[in-house]
Order: structure tokens, then C-alpha cells, then sequence
């Protein structure tokens, strides 16, 4: 058997020990936040079939799903049904239910929605669920775009209730505060505006190319906005009129009212704004929204968010101020969104959206149950990880895997280390025996490269007084305690 390269796919990681640490405490914090907004865990499987994915990203999304190619030959398959029907089309689009009937998921969103119908006897409307799996899209891979990676996810279905949206934004405002981040800006808006725009342009059956390509003002600047909306059939006109709308500064609520004159005509639009002014509406009495404080371009409430005492959270760790922000651009550009609309952006450091999501009113009514309506939201954890790595925001305490390492010099002192290994393992702290006997060099440099803080040394003199020698790694101070002060001295 020839030799093999070693080698991961492109867009693809590893991840070792220490990094999983810190992965887990951003998992276990998201968690957290979740389940103190009454949200449960589910899982779902790693592929869906292929026809349930399709068409709910649009085109663009749709390109990106990895497919799992079928078992079997399906070449010469194809081959002979293309002999018996002369209807078959031996192409991309005919050969593709004989390649691929399963894909790996793209997000979390439809695959729970693909859940509450296949489960919809079994769980209790209102739903909240809450979901912590990897995705894969096809994606050219460069900082912060992975082709693998985990999305932390917050779902509600069966409410029509404008108070989901407003915890959405509490949900962002905490969890993100709690892991450290003070500079953030949560972006909201409405598919309704958006309509409404595109109905006054006399455009509404262009809403998705028009989405699409606002959406990329912040990467393509107006000018590739422009272009590409010529492109997707709008004229010089149209743009003339959508340019103020999109291009419109000032606070949120300057900005609402702007809309509303432009809007008048629209009935969808104005109930897109309303909408907007009911999530406000309750983020005020949350009193973590104030409309009396305005900047230029976004509105920053002044007011701080009740502190969440986190007992992982890193060291001085605060709530951030909320900076929530109207933004027309913002399109999302998946084609399920109906109403509001959300993507967090960090300030700290050149990174994309780590989070996003909204309302979509008949994601369910695609695999046949109608009326049910839902909103979500996801946080992007592999942009977090880069975002809080580079910031320096991982407490010291998520760098710690093992907390007291016991030496082992001879049988005689490994025999006796064994009932203390499990006395400290009993009384909750994590503790590891090192596994053959060495010299104190070798053991004390496992345990400092792994970052161990203690160090218990048993000895001849040891095993005879029963006092345990325990060092501290970072200070290096040593001292001999009994087996209950060593406990209560490492806890």
C-alpha cells in the first residue's frame, strides 16, 4: 500500500486539547444563555436528504450544500435509463438523483424546521430549541470561512410574537458580554422593508435580486451594487430611487421615520416598520433600549444590561453596552426570511458577521405544515473563537486540563499515590498519577506543558510522615500538608 500524504481538506481543522477547551467554553456559555431564555437541546442528523435542502437557500446557497455521492454505479445506471427514455436528459440535472440523494446540512434552521413536522405530535407549541452541531458549505476557504464549522442556534416556532425577536437581541447582548466582547453592533431589519422597496420601484417580483445584491454593499461598495442590479434586470432609474433609501444615515429612529415617507404607499412596507417599532417597543421596558440616546449611524442605549454573573466568565468580564442598529442594507440573503432580520458584527477586529438570523413565517409549510410560524438565531462560535483569540479574552482558567498532576518515582510511591488520585477524583477535582516512574525533570515538564497548576510530590519522606509535598507551578512555592488541607487547599 503506497504512502499517503497526511493531510486535512482544505477549509477543514483539527483541533487539540487546548483549543477544545476553549471551543467548550464558548459552547457551554451560548448553552447557557439559551436555556435561561427557556430554550431546549435537539440534535439532528449530519446529512439530509438532498431534496430537503434544496431551493431554501436560493441559488447561491444552493450552489455551496455538499453532496454525498450514492453508492453503486450509478454511470451505467444513468446509462441505461438514458437508452429507455427519451425524455432523460443526460446532463448535470438529470444525471444528479443518480449521483447524489443526500447532502451534508447547511445550516441548522431547515433541518429543524424538517424536525417540528416530522415530530409535530410530540412537542409542545410554542417550541424553543437550541442546537450546537457543525455545518459544511462549499465555500472558498480564507479567515474567519471555514468549509466545516459550528453554528450555535436558537429557534421558536408556533408564536407570532414580536417579543421573540426582542429576546433574540437580549440573547446576542448577553452571551457575546458574557464572553468578553464590549464592542459589538447588532444589525436589525425587516424582509417587509424590503418588499416594500421593491414594490415602489415598481420591481416586487426582483425583491430576491434586489436582497441579493444590497446585501453586498458592505464587501462590493455602491458602485458593485449598482452594477450588479443592471445586471439583474433593474434600470438607472430604479437605482436612482433605491440609492436615499440605502445609502440613508442617522439614528433608528430617524431612519424609521424616513421609511415611512417613503413607504406610504406600501402596506407591506409599513407593516415591516411597525414591526421594527414593536421589537424597539420591548426592548425599551426591558430597559436595556433607550430611544432619548442617538449617534450618527447607530443608537447606543447608554444603559448597561443587568450584570449576568457567569461563574466561567473571565476574570472582570462586563456586559457591552448595546449598540443596535437599523440597517436598510442588511438582506440576509437566504430566501426563507419573511420579517426581522438580524446579524451581529464585532468592532474589536476585522472579522465577517458572527451571528445572524430572523423570522421565517412558512419554513415548515415546505415539508407540508402550514401556518406554523418560527424565527431563529445563530451564533457563528469558530468566528467567535478567532475574534476572542486574538483579543485575549479566554480566562487562564480554560487553558488548565488536568489540575493536579502526582508523581511517580518508584512502585512503592505509586502504590501509595493510587488511593489519593481517587480521593482527589472523588471529591471533584480533576487529577491524572504520571504513569511510569521518572525523573522529577521529566514529570514536572509534563506538567508544565500541559499547564498543570499543581504538582503533589510523594517521596520516601512522604509515604513516612504522611504529609504530602504539594508545589505550586506558577509561584514554585512548596508545602507539606495532610490529605484533607491538600483537598481543601487545590478546590
Amino acid at each position: 500500500m503506497a504512502n499517503s500524504k497526511a493531510s486535512v481538506p482544505k477549509g477543514t481543522r483539527d483541533f487539540s486539547p487546548a483549543e477544545m477547551v476553549k471551543r467548550n467554553y464558548i459552547f457551554d456559555t451560548i448553552k447557557s444563555v439559551f436555556r435561561k431564555y427557556g430554550y431546549l437541546e435537539i440534535q439532528t442528523p449530519s446529512m439530509e436528504n438532498l431534496s430537503t435542502l434544496t431551493g431554501k437557500y436560493g441559488d447561491e446557497g444552493d450552489k455551496l450544500i455538499f453532496k454525498i455521492l450514492n453508492s453503486g454505479d450509478f454511470w451505467g445506471e444513468a446509462e441505461n435509463k438514458k437508452q429507455k427514455a427519451e425524455s432523460f436528459e443526460f446532463n448535470s440535472k438529470g444525471l444528479l438523483p443518480m449521483l447524489s440523494e443526500k447532502a451534508l446540512r447547511y445550516d441548522l434552521t431547515v433541518p429543524f424546521a424538517r424536525y417540528v413536522v416530522m415530530h409535530q405530535n410530540e412537542i409542545t407549541f410554542p417550541f424553543k430549541r437550541f442546537q450546537v452541531q457543525p455545518v459544511w458549505r462549499a465555500d472558498r476557504p480564507q479567515k474567519g470561512r471555514y468549509r466545516e464549522f459550528y453554528q450555535c442556534d436558537a429557534d421558536m416556532v408556533g408564536s407570532e410574537s414580536l417579543l421573540n425577536e426582542a429576546e433574540f437581541v437580549m440573547i446576542y447582548q448577553e452571551a457575546l458580554g458574557m464572553l468578553g466582547l464590549k464592542d459589538f453592533t447588532i444589525k436589525i431589519n425587516n424582509r417587509k422593508i424590503l418588499s416594500g422597496i421593491a414594490e415602489i420601484i415598481g420591481k416586487p417580483e426582483l425583491i430576491v435580486d434586489m436582497t441579493v445584491a444590497i446585501d453586498k454593499l458592505d464587501k462590493i461598495g455602491l458602485d458593485g451594487v449598482v452594477k450588479e442590479l443592471l445586471e439583474r434586470g433593474f434600470t438607472s432609474r430604479d437605482i436612482e430611487k433605491l440609492k436615499p433609501v440605502i445609502l440613508s444615515e442617522g439614528s433608528n429612529e430617524e431612519k424609521l421615520a424616513s421609511l415611512k415617507s417613503v413607504l406610504t404607499t406600501s402596506d407591506t412596507g409599513l407593516k415591516g416598520i411597525e414591526e421594527i417599532e414593536t421589537i424597539l417597543g420591548y426592548l425599551e421596558s426591558f430597559s436595556v433600549y433607550s430611544p432619548q440616546s442617538l449617534s450618527s449611524d447607530s443608537l447606543s442605549a447608554g444603559i448597561q444590561q443587568p450584570a449576568t454573573q457567569n461563574p466561567s466568565a473571565a476574570p472582570g468580564s462586563q456586559s457591552a453596552t448595546l449598540n443596535l442598529q437599523l440597517d436598510i442594507t442588511l438582506a440576509r440573503g437566504l430566501n426563507y426570511y419573511t420579517g426581522a432580520i438580524f446579524e451581529v458584527k464585532t468592532n474589536e477586529v476585522a472579522m465577517g458577521s458572527i451571528g445572524g438570523g430572523g423570522r421565517y413565517d412558512d419554513l415548515t409549510g415546505m415539508f407540508g405544515l402550514k401556518g406554523l410560524t418560527g424565527a431563529g438565531i445563530s451564533f457563528g462560535a469558530d468566528r467567535i473563537y478567532d475574534v476572542m483569540e486574538e483579543l485575549q479574552l479566554f480566562p487562564e482558567s480554560t487553558s488548565e486540563t488536568t489540575k493536579v498532576l502526582i508523581t511517580n518515582f518508584d512502585a512503592q510511591a505509586e502504590r501509595y499515590a493510587l488511593p489519593v488520585l481517587q480521593e482527589l477524583r472523588n471529591k471533584g477535582i480533576s487529577a491524572e498519577l504520571y504513569p511510569t516512574s521518572a525523573k522529577m525533570k521529566k514529570q514536572l515538564s509534563y506538567a508544565d506543558n500541559k499547564k498543570i497548576p499543581y504538582v503533589i510530590l510523594i517521596g520516601s519522606e512522604e509515604i513516612q510522615s504522611g504529609r504530602l509535598t504539594l508545589k505550586d507551578m506558577k509561584s514554585g512555592v512548596q508545602e507539606q500538608l495532610t490529605r484533607e488541607e491538600l483537598t481543601g487547599k487545590i478546590k
